[in-house]
């Protein structure tokens, strides 16, 4: 059974294509029209495009496409920001928010149309924002699932909580969590292919496989094909092996 992903793709619509074009060309010769593409979720902020990554991807699901998208955990914080601007995010530090540069709020909120978003005071931009996300945007943000799970594999945005259940797995974690999950070498009876934790390339380390090839900070996206726990990274010149190697820098 195969299962196509991507990584974290924050407003990088033109490279979401790309991976979109790849994976179609993987299909052609080696897949179903059934088989899924799992976007493992952090769709906004940073890049320069999230309202065309949003509606690319709300436009292909309307239309059928067999694609499931994931929250991450950038994704809450859009959701969040909209619904109350001072509410604080569990993730984050105290000092930071959503609208810090670091994050990248003001390029998403930037993309939707508006004017130096991280420059005016916060009420003004929020209103703003509030006419400028449409309506469509905002309820889909918030349905989007946490996980999906398939054949051997569970796909989740960050990890999960060693040793708990997936049904007691709480959202914060999901969406958030490296310390004593990177470092944990245990399996948990599936395949966890994650994003969150930028890499250099996607990386096999065994019990789990992280596709955020840093596309946030200049680097591609991966798409990758999954059959059992076999990965393959997808490129133009077809697919390349993913190798197990499970003593490589978590970061």
């Amino acid at each position: 059974m195969q299962s196509y992903a991507i990584g974290d793709i924050h407003g990088h619509l033109e490279l979401l294509e790309g991976a979109h074009a790849l994976i179609a060309a993987d299909r052609a010769q080696n897949g179903d029209a059934e088989t899924p593409v799992i976007h493992v979720g952090d769709l906004v902020d940073r890049g320069p495009d999230s309202r065309g990554v949003v509606e690319y991807l709300l436009q292909g699901q309307a239309r059928g496409e067999p694609w499931v998208v994931l929250k991450g955990n950038h994704d809450r914080m859009f959701s969040r920001y909209l619904n109350d601007p001072w509410e604080p995010e569990p993730g984050l530090r105290a000092e930071l928010s959503w609208m810090h540069p670091r994050l990248g709020g003001p390029q998403t909120l930037a993309s939707y149309g508006l004017r130096e978003p991280g420059q005016r005071p916060v009420d003004q931009v929020h209103a703003e924002a509030l006419a400028a996300v449409p309506q469509s945007h905002r309820d889909w943000l918030a349905a989007l699932p946490l996980w999906y799970e398939r054949d051997e594999s569970l796909f989740v945005h960050a990890g999960i909580r060693p040793g708990v259940a997936l049904r007691d797995q709480r959202e914060d974690d999901l969406v958030w969590i490296r310390e004593g999950w990177l470092d944990d070498r245990r399996d948990n009876g599936v395949l966890v292919v994650h994003g969150h934790t930028a890499l250099d390339h996607a990386t096999h380390y065994g019990h789990r496989l992280n596709i955020d090839s840093s596309a946030a900070y200049g680097g591609p996206l991966s798409a990758v094909v999954i059959e059992g726990r076999d990965a393959w990274l997808l490129t133009p010149a077809g697919r390349q092996k993913i190798s197990v190697t499970p003593d490589a820098p978590v970061r």
